[in-house]
């Protein structure tokens, strides 16, 4: 048994940690890593708009040197195998090794590179070049294409090996995108324009009626992507889905037009002091709420009045531009270029908020991200982590209208029906770059056994399977590490995270006490939980606790980590680990 004393000091240090983290306003912004392949995107727009801008709108000069400093951030993470991986932390992939090829290509510095480009060359023959690009995303089109026309925008791939994408659609009321079964995610519109555009200016469809309607399409799609862009210039605050749209635009001689500068106004502002850019702007909106819940774990309550204001401010109060998302929800961060999805919360604001969840709900009973019934592609499927912190939510807020009981009901039979076999759930969001699929269990079975504790069914038969699950899937050391040692043949060489193993303490935690196990099953609870924990208080006073994993965004074969999670997830499992054993209030 941990003593209580260290656990309270290491989670009073935590906590300390994570309090200092707050900006002047007091809610969390947080820094997502740099990533080579939004840096890679990004070369490549800006150096196609230089080659393309004929009428001053664009500081020619200051946009070479971001391209320079975003080579020269780009040459040293090459992997020793001749790839890149998507992080500074990522094994390689050949998803991003094409896009940082062609960004060496497209700036005019192959030459320059010519070693570093011949070991990425035998990297991507390796994994199979374009065919093997294909297999990686399967029937999703969201980013093959894009990266096969950033490809052929820099002369290495043929334009007849990118796929046409039908941006004359673009054109039709937004209501009718649901029914269309288009080949990109509900986000990823303005890729689906600018890309779809380029394709057609480099090669014409074969079909003379195809040809003509894309043709008179031309100017009313960038008249809707015009619409669609926040005032910040950056769709969705990201730089790739940005850097595909601006690199398309100028790729077919519109480096001038409205989109394209407040694209490269965007990339401007969100360029890093070392030359390189995130995924993402920031997280602010995500990160303050589960900093927030973490705090609240423990009892610690003070920092949610602090930020309360600024929440509220958050909340979305008009129609989504390009995913048509109702009023009410929250997006990520409080940037124009957020769309709503759902996580967030005072009494009118939540009650918004509900309404907005019991609208997203899937036929099969769970929630996607943005948009409900799109379609199967990833972003707009229900996802077991989403459903399982909206069910949190409508317990929260049950006193609340609308009803929620029959919406609460459908999304547990949909977490019923996702779990597998051996008891875990896979979530959506969060996978684990060492799983033999690139998938995280630990993960979305400890966020979706929250979901059972709050509803007060830790003793439902799945919820059962899923902490037997759980207790199994332990490593050696005492921490988790995404999946169960037998799935990998052993633990040779696996190190466990701090954000796997916090969630999994917390979901037991909360297991040991609030089910009525077998008492073998609840002997191994004990054991696991005390092996979890002294993993993680020996994380907290080496100060490992803030190492961060490449845990995010496995399901889009991409990859970024977050600094704010090891730190939030730590701060959430010990504050409840210290309720139970140190007497700790819960307001």
């Amino acid at each position: 048994m941990i003593e209580s004393e260290r656990l309270r000091s290491a989670y009073e240090a935590a906590r300390d940690d994570l309090l200092s983290e707050r900006d002047a306003s007091g809610h969390w912004i947080g820094r997502l890593s740099n990533s080579a392949l939004s840096t890679a995107t990004a070369v490549s727009a800006l150096s196609l708009v230089v080659k393309d801008s004929r009428q001053g709108h664009v500081e020619t000069p200051r946009l070479e040197r971001l391209i320079a400093r975003g080579l020269e951030w780009l040459a040293p993470h090459q992997n020793p195998d001749g790839g890149w991986g998507d992080t500074d932390k990522s094994h390689s992939n050949l998803a991003t090794t094409m896009l940082v090829r062609a960004a060496f290509h497209l700036a005019g510095a192959a030459d320059r590179h010519a070693g570093l480009l011949e070991s990425a060359e035998r990297y991507i023959d390796g994994q199979g070049g374009v065919p093997g690009l294909r297999r990686r995303y399967g029937t999703d089109k969201t980013f093959a294409v894009p990266i096969l026309t950033n490809c052929a925008l820099s002369g290495l791939v043929p334009w007849r090996e990118v796929s046409p994408l039908p941006f004359e659609l673009a054109c039709l009321p937004p209501g009718f995108y649901r029914f269309l079964r288009l080949p990109v995610v509900s986000y990823a519109m303005p890729a689906l324009v600018a890309i779809g555009q380029a394709r057609y200016f480099y090669q014409k469809p074969l079909n003379p009626i195809t040809r003509l309607v894309r043709g008179r399409a031309v100017a009313k799609s960038l008249a809707v992507l015009q619409r669609m862009q926040p005032s910040s210039g950056g769709f969705l605050e990201a730089t790739p889905l940005t850097s595909f749209v601006v690199m398309s635009l100028a790729g077919i001689g519109r480096a001038d037009h409205p989109v394209v500068r407040q694209g490269v106004e965007f990339l401007i502002e969100s360029v890093r002091d070392d030359g390189a850019w995130p995924i993402d702007t920031n997280l602010a909106t995500w990160v303050t709420t589960l900093s927030i819940n973490a705090l609240a774990a423990g009892g610690d309550a003070a920092a949610q009045r602090d930020c309360l204001d600024w929440l509220l401010s958050c909340q979305h109060t008009e129609v989504h531009p390009f995913t048509n998302a109702a009023p009410g929800g929250w997006g990520w961060t409080d940037l124009t270029g957020a769309v709503p999805d759902a996580e967030a919360r005072i009494r009118s604001a939540a009650s918004a908020g509900i309404g907005w969840l019991v609208g997203l709900q899937n036929r099969d009973g769970g929630w996607p991200t943005f948009c409900r019934g799109w379609g199967k592609l990833p972003f707009d499927r229900s996802g077991v982590d989403l459903t399982a912190h909206v069910l949190r939510a409508f317990h929260a807020w049950r006193d609340l209208p609308p009803e929620t009981g029959p919406a609460i009901d459908r999304g547990l039979t949909f977490l019923a029906n996702r779990q597998r076999p051996d008891g875990s759930w896979v979530p959506l969001w969060f996978g684990n770059q060492d799983h033999p699929e690139e998938e995280n269990p630990v993960y979305g079975t400890g966020r979706v056994l929250l979901a059972y504790r709050d509803l007060g069914r830790l003793d439902d038969e799945p919820a059962r399977r899923g902490v037997r699950w759980l207790v199994e899937a332990q490593n050696a050391d005492g921490g988790w590490g995404g999946c169960k040692p037998s799935a990998w043949g052993g633990d040779e060489g696996r190190v466990s995270s701090v954000e796997e193993t916090a969630v999994a303490v917390e979901a037991l935690v909360s297991a040991a006490t609030g089910s009525t196990a077998k008492p073998a099953l609840d002997r191994a609870i004990e054991s696991a939980v005390q092996g979890g924990l002294t993993w993680l208080v020996a994380a907290v006073e080496s100060g490992g606790h803030r190492d961060a994993s490449p845990i995010g965004f496995y399901f889009a074969k991409l990859w970024y980590y977050e600094r704010l999670y090891p730190l939030v997830l730590t701060v959430s499992a010990l504050g409840q680990a210290v309720r139970r054993w140190c007497g700790q209030s819960n307001p």
